[in-house]
Parts: structure tokens; sequence; C-alpha cells
């Protein structure tokens, strides 16, 4: 795949989450919502998994661009939509939504929008954009649809749950993996400890796959 300049490159957790999502079957028949595509990995996971449709979104004209050119060149039809979150697909329902969103805690609230650092930086506490995604994501799924977002442990995966529960999805921790830092949270190392988010010495993290599921049955 190719990734430019400035476009999230598919690292351990887009790994995992497209792993949980070939061995669940989630996508199969499914039309599919892949929020913050980056280069399009999980969209194209999606689609090779059997996916009936697949819509990629994200903020970032190079990303868009990215996902678009990859899908391409992999020969897998995918839609891909510029804008924030959900507003791109306004309307519609998905069977499954997946997300890797931005998620390393900042050392400001600040959320950068023409540097790299977009992919990454996710507020002091590192949920600015999973708490917005869980706030919104009911309004976009089918009613048996379900939802799948991978972040880092440091942000708590209980209140990932907790906020799913809150706009009445059915919803558990199905994947946890540990892997050690990589160069961002290496970075931000000392900012983490001082937080209490990482033991001190700390230099692994554990990788949190959540579930959310709508069942209007």
């Amino acid at each position: 795949m190719l990734y430019p300049p400035g476009v999230y490159r598919a690292e351990s957790d887009t790994e995992l989450l497209s792993d949980v999502v070939r061995r669940g079957d989630h996508a199969r028949g499914r039309d599919v919502l892949d929020i913050g595509s980056g280069g399009g990995a999980l969209a194209l996971a999606a689609a090779r998994a059997g996916a009936r449709s697949v819509t990629a979104v994200d903020l970032s004209l190079r990303s868009v661009a990215a996902t678009w050119l990859n899908s391409r060149l992999a020969r897998v039809p995918v839609r891909v939509r510029r804008g924030d979150l959900f507003g791109p697909v306004a309307g519609r329902r998905f069977g499954l939504v997946l997300s890797n969103p931005p998620y390393v805690p900042a050392a400001t609230s600040d959320l950068p929008r023409h540097r790299k650092a977009r992919c990454w930086d996710a507020g002091p506490d590192g949920r600015a954009l999973l708490d917005r995604i869980c706030a919104g994501v009911a309004d976009v799924l089918t009613a048996d649809g379900t939802v799948l977002l991978v972040h880092s442990g440091v942000c708590d995966a209980e209140a990932t749950v907790t906020a799913l529960h809150r706009v009445g999805l059915q919803a558990r921790e199905i994947a946890r993996v540990t892997v050690p830092f990589g160069p961002v949270m290496h970075a931000r190392a000392q900012l983490l400890e001082s937080r209490g988010f990482v033991a001190p010495g700390q230099r692994s993290e554990e990788l949190v796959v959540v579930e959310g599921r709508r069942d209007d049955g």
C-alpha cells in the first residue's frame, strides 16, 4: 500500500482490528463504514472479508486520496468521502462501522489540522475523537449493526464501553494485545507517566478492540 507524507501508516492497531474483522466474519454481506480511513487498510480488509459495500471517510485530503488510490490499485471497490466523522454519510445506515481513530494523549486539547500529528493527537486524555464517535455511531447503524473500535488501553477501554452503553448499544471488550511503544508513545512517555496513564518506566501498551452492538429486535 502507498502512504504519502502525512497519511497514517497501518501499524499494530490496524492489524489487530483487521484480524478481528476477519476472524469474526463481521463484514460479510454488510455495508461497511470506515471512519478515519488513513491509507485505507481497514476499508480494504473489510472489502476482502466479504463486505457488500465499503465507504471510507477521512477529514484529510491526503488520506482520502491515498484510500482512493490504494483501493484502485488493489482493485477493491471502496467509496471514499472527505469530511468530519459521520457528516459525509448523514442519513445512511451501515451494518458495520470500523474505526482506528487518533487516540494518543497530547499536551493540549487543541487538535492539529495540518500537521502529521493529526493522525494521533487526541486531546489530554486521548478521547477527543473516541467520545465523538461513540456519541454519534448509533445514528448510522442498522437495527442489528455493529461498531468495532480499536485504541490504546491508556484511553480507558471501560470508558468506551460505558459511552456505547449510553447510546443504547450492547458493548464489551473483545480483544486485547500488548505491544511495545511505537515512536509517538515513546516520545510522549514522560507526559504519559506524569498523568498516570502508564507506570514509571513502562514502555509498552495494551491495544484494545471494543464492540458495540445495536439490537432493536
